[in-house]
């Protein structure tokens, strides 16, 4: 059974910093194609940046691209999203993905996405 457990959010400042993790259980991370999604209040889940199952391939939403940096570490099972230069916008509910297969056009969609975490909570906020 595949599991993806984020940890990292919180509360923080405009123009501050924080680090989301994802920890993958039950599947070789190599074999799998990660990407972290948001969701706001009354807002459609976004896919935020997605990286491919070497980390070769990466992908970001325009509005995060130059802040957020998306690694993985298949040895660590783990997928991290460094989020830079927070703005309230950045608010949401993020989530982990995973999907054992890539992306044809390599931007995410919600639709594509086989496995999820529960999601954490990220409040950018003075």
């Amino acid at each position: 059974q595949v599991q993806l457990v984020e940890s990292g959010g919180g509360l923080v400042q405009p123009g501050g910093s924080l680090r989301l993790t994802c920890v993958i259980s039950g599947f070789p991370l190599d074999h799998l194609y990660i990407a972290w999604f948001r969701q706001a209040p009354g807002k459609e889940r976004e896919g935020v940046s997605y990286i491919n199952n070497n980390g070769d391939y990466t992908y970001y939403k325009t509005s995060v691209k130059d802040r957020f940096i998306i690694s993985r570490d298949n040895a660590q099972n783990t997928v991290h999203l460094q989020m830079n230069s927070l703005k309230p916008e950045d608010t949401a509910i993020y989530y982990c993905a995973g999907v054992d297969r890539p992306l044809r056009d390599g931007r995410p969609h919600h639709s594509n996405f086989d496995y999820w975490g529960l999601g954490i909570q990220v409040t950018v906020s003075s």
